[in-house]
Parts: structure tokens; sequence; C-alpha cells
């Protein structure tokens, strides 16, 4: 078997990236499924499964990881035009005012975590209101993590942060999320071979049921998370 040519501080460096230690209070968004629990939507361990599946086909891979890649290989040529032309482009397909705000207090909270670490990019470099994708991208460059890793660190971290949403707010075991996890971990791998595949033309998220349900939870009486 062949030695891995993996770095391994780049590697440490991505679980940085994804761990749930990292301050940025990605545990305080569900992303509209606080409210596909209220609605119904999803109430048991099979129905979680198949909300979460249809996330990932129709949402991450034809948005935030083909995106990200796009975003990592432009911080590595260092083509600022690109950079900000997928910046806006993220921005522009979030469609609810909640996702809207999650993308940018998310980013706005690791940037200022880099800004502490001295990890950010030279002055001028960041795009105008830099979305968190862009700057997950960024930290993937600088910490040498490659593009398909980045990726599935970061629909990993998608996942986990699902998971443990629906565990606050669901009556699901640990035992049950990590059945998920065993049921999903091959469709994270599917999902960056996919996103990789497409063009520029084929992005862009296809998920009616979860604007909804992000448009509901602005004034759902309850709420344990911000989206």
């Amino acid at each position: 078997m062949a030695e891995s040519t993996r770095d391994p501080l780049a590697l440490l460096g991505l679980m940085q990236l994804i761990s749930p230690a990292l301050p940025i209070g990605a545990f305080a968004w569900s992303q509209g499924l606080e409210s596909a629990f209220e609605l119904g939507w999803v109430c048991d361990e099979e129905s979680l499964g198949e909300w979460l599946s249809g996330v990932l086909d129709d949402g991450l891979t034809c948005c935030e990881l083909p995106v990200l890649g796009r975003l990592q290989g432009a911080w590595k040529t260092g083509d600022r035009e690109t950079l900000q032309v997928w910046n806006d482009w993220l921005r522009a397909n979030r469609e609810t005012q909640e996702l809207a705000d999650e993308d940018v207090r998310l980013g706005q909270a690791l940037a200022r975590l880099l800004g502490d670490l001295e990890l950010l990019p030279e002055d001028g470099w960041l795009p105008r209101r830099p979305a968190y994708v862009t700057l997950f991208a960024w930290v993937a460059h600088r910490r040498g993590v490659g593009i398909e890793d980045a990726q599935l660190g970061f629909a990993w971290a998608w996942l986990e942060n699902q998971l443990a949403a629906a565990c606050k707010a669901l009556p699901l075991g640990q035992t049950a999320a990590q059945r998920l996890v065993e049921r999903l971990r091959p469709e994270l791998v599917s999902a960056v071979e996919t996103a990789n595949r497409l063009h520029d033309e084929a992005l862009g998220p296809i998920l009616p049921g979860l604007a909804l349900a992000s448009a509901l939870h602005e004034t759902q009486y309850s709420r344990l998370f911000r989206s």
C-alpha cells in the first residue's frame, strides 16, 4: 500500500476549520430545519434522512460545493474578479432573509477569528461582504487543503450541524443520528464528485421546500435557532 502524500498539517487545518469548537456560532442556525419540525415535514429519523438527502442533492451539490471549488481555485491564482463574482453569486442565491443573514454573519465571525489568528488575506483581497463559503475557501487554500478534501469537510460540517440541531429539537437519540451519518456518508462523497463535474450554467439550488420553511421560520412563535 502506497504511503499517503496528504500533508498532515493541512489535514489538521481542515479538522480545525470544520470542528464544532470553531467559535463562529454555526450551532445557532438550523437552515430552515426547525421550521420543518414545526410544520411536521420532518418528525423522525426516516423523514430527517430524506430531508437531508434532498438538501444535499438539490442544494449543496449544485451550490456551495462547486462554488467552494471555484473560489478556492481563484484564491490560488489570485483572481480577484472571480472571487467577487462567485461571492456575489452566493449572496444572490440566498432565498430568504434568514439564509442571507446566516451567510453574512458566519462570514463576519470567521473573518474576526482569522484576524485574531493573523490568517486573513492581505488588505484589499477580501471581496465586498465576504460570504462564509468564500472565507472557508480562503482558509482551505491558506492551509494547503486540497479542493476535494475542503469540499468533503464543508459537507461534513453541514451534516454535523444539521444533526446537532435535530437532536436538540426532536426526540432523536445519538444512535439514530449516527445511523444517519452511516447512511449519508457515501452521499457526501457522491455530492463532491457530482459538484466537480458541473458547468457554471448548471449551478443553483432547487430547494422550494427549504425556502418556504426558512421564510415561515421568520415569524415562528417559538424558536431555538436563528434560521
